[in-house]
């Protein structure tokens, strides 16, 4: 290389394009960008890298899998069909979302105009939502209350053995209205179709293998009604890479789509090695009220949720492990 000032290492790399030096090393493993070695070996990324990284980050942005963004970066742009339908619906919902709010803004400003007070109450459900959940906390808490504010596309629920996560998680689902709960006996008959069957292509094109149990959990997604959709332990029999390639699907939901709830112990699955701002509810050891955390670097909590993840080899080692209880004397 002629200038190593125009040449910047991994992790200035991956800073500059807002994703993880791990995403890099992805992207390299497909083939898709061929950073410099230096003598001692390590990555450097030149101006010509750095502008298909570019390309490749705003292709996923769009929701591409990474055998899509070689497709389009080889000159097959079919790929952006898809993509940019979805990323139209996502937008169009929030269209949709900002005229009802701008609507009873203007309603509230006529009243004003006519010299009626606008009703308080719709004025603070204007300017602050509704929980999405509000509940007594179930056994084994002790009936604490519990809110949790708003679900986004993707809602992570996550904590040690024996926290009484699945617990909350069924809970859950009993008071979001219309949810639904998909439990670990998924079927394996059954079939994805629609939405189910694109995303299985997406996650192949990922990285994913096909099999019974994730073929299960998309057609179990997909066949749930319009309420959010409670999952447990959304790794279960899933390979690391097929995690791997979920993780990134998941980040890339639609919030046109019903919400996800996702109970979780695996570090492939919820990755805070870059937290971007996921939702996570926390259940603690011990059965103290559950924490609502934003998953942003530092946030306070985080490391509470770093220490009950383990990656997916650790995890294949303990599935089906529950937390020991004492018998009665």
């Amino acid at each position: 290389m002629s200038s190593t000032a125009q040449f910047l290492t991994a992790t200035e790399a991956a800073t500059r394009l807002g994703v993880s030096a791990k995403a890099l090393r992805l992207y390299e493993q497909r083939g898709l960008i061929h950073p410099v070695r230096t003598a001692a070996g390590w990555r450097t990324y030149g101006p010509a890298e750095m502008a298909r990284a570019r390309d490749i980050v705003a292709l996923r942005t769009l929701g591409l899998s990474l055998a899509q963004v070689a497709r389009v970066l080889d000159g097959e742009p079919a790929a952006l069909a898809a993509a940019l339908d979805a990323h139209q619906q996502a937008l169009e919902a929030n269209v949709r979302t900002m005229s009802s709010t701008l609507a009873r803004v203007r309603e509230m400003r006529n009243e004003l105009a006519a010299g009626r007070a606008p009703n308080v109450a719709t004025l603070t459900q204007l300017i602050t939502a509704p929980p999405a959940a509000a509940f007594d906390l179930p056994w084994p808490w002790g009936g604490e209350h519990f809110e949790l504010s708003a679900l986004d596309p993707v809602t992570y629920l996550t904590g040690p053995l024996g926290s009484g996560k699945t617990k909350l998680a069924l809970k859950l689902a009993e008071v979001l209205p219309g949810a639904t709960f998909l439990g670990l006996e998924r079927h394996a008959e059954a079939e994805a179709g629609g939405r189910g069957r694109e995303a299985l292509d997406w996650l192949v094109g990922e990285g994913a293998t096909e099999t019974e149990a994730l073929t299960a959990l998309l057609a179990g997604i997909d066949g749930a009604e319009e309420g959010a959709i409670v999952v447990d332990l959304v790794e279960q029999g899933l390979d690391a890479a097929t995690q791997e390639a979920l993780a990134a699907w998941l980040r890339r939901r639609s919030p046109a789509l019903p919400p996800l709830i996702v109970l979780t112990r695996s570090s492939a699955i919820l990755d805070l090695d870059a937290p971007a701002g996921e939702t996570v509810i926390y259940c603690p050891a011990n059965h103290a009220p559950p924490l609502v955390i934003r998953a942003w670097p530092g946030a306070p909590g985080l490391d509470l949720v770093t220490s009950c993840l383990a990656a997916p080899e650790v995890r294949a080692r303990t599935e089906g492990t529950i937390a020991w209880r004492p018998t009665a004397a």
